[in-house]
């Protein structure tokens, strides 16, 4: 059965600022991960549709709470209201999170593509408003760079994806272009992050500023656990909401990188 969006009511007067919609998969533990996730789509959703996201069921099949948020559509996709909608979903499962798993239950923000540079600004945001609340944060293919100068860019054309980020960017970003949650890569403070599990692949047209990113965490002190997946696992299928051989290892990676943290 599909998942369906709601305000998910968390008592009786408190409704988050954004629908969610709760994953069903594997029974939760009782102080079981919690993960927003946040979607891609290059910033160019137009409606949030009805059809679940493979990476987010796929966690919850591991046994996480997965709640994602459309933080797209009532913010137009444009910053910085939709780093507000998506941080504020953050703090909402902050606040409550006993309602999905306990008060022990770690809490951690992912997101691929468009929704991994929102789930960056997020971890950087909570860095600074929520100080120690955030367990971690998962990026898969974050789409991080607006500069888009990368040479492995230049193979964006392989997976019909130039036209459309760079498209995204210009809608997303406007006037707000060295702004640190915008265009977390060019975040000069990147210290004191919540720990980063970081995914791409060897055939990815965004894998040179990922790469990157990931180096500049590490430089800063922060805890990274990388995985680069090899060309033959079709890793770039995310970018149409598709799956392929990686799916079970990034299940994996996410369990060992949750291990890691306890």
């Amino acid at each position: 059965m599909t998942a369906e969006w709601e305000n998910i009511v968390f008592d009786k007067s408190v409704a988050p600022p954004v629908p969610m919609r709760l994953y069903e998969g594997a029974k939760a533990g009782k102080a079981a991960p919690i993960v927003l996730y946040l979607r891609g789509r290059a910033f160019l959703d137009r409606d949030r549709g009805e059809t679940e996201r493979p990476i987010a069921q796929a966690l919850a099949e591991t046994g996480a709470v997965v709640l994602e948020a459309d933080y797209a559509i009532a913010s137009q996709n444009m910053f910085p209201k939709a780093m507000d909608c998506a941080f504020q979903a953050l703090a909402c499962l902050s606040s409550r999170r006993k309602q999905f798993g306990s008060a022990k239950s770690p809490l951690f923000v992912a997101g691929d593509e468009a929704g991994g540079n929102v789930a960056a600004g997020v971890a950087l945001k909570a860095r600074d408003l929520l100080p120690g609340e955030l367990k971690g944060q998962m990026l898969f293919s974050p789409m991080i760079d607006p500069k888009m100068t990368s040479a492995s860019f230049r193979e964006a054309d392989n997976v019909g994806m130039r036209e459309k980020w760079s498209d995204g960017w210009s809608h997303y970003i406007g006037s707000f272009f060295q702004h640190p949650y915008a265009a977390p890569c060019l975040c000069s403070r990147l210290n004191n992050l919540a720990p980063a599990l970081i995914v791409t692949s060897e055939d990815d047209p965004l894998r040179d500023e990922v790469i990157g990113y990931a180096d500049r965490l590490k430089a800063s002190g922060v805890t990274v656990r990388q995985r680069i997946f090899s060309a033959d696992c079709g890793w770039t299928s995310v970018y149409k909401e598709g799956t392929g051989k990686w799916l079970p290892s990034l299940c994996s990676e996410f369990t060992g990188f949750v291990e890691t943290l306890h």
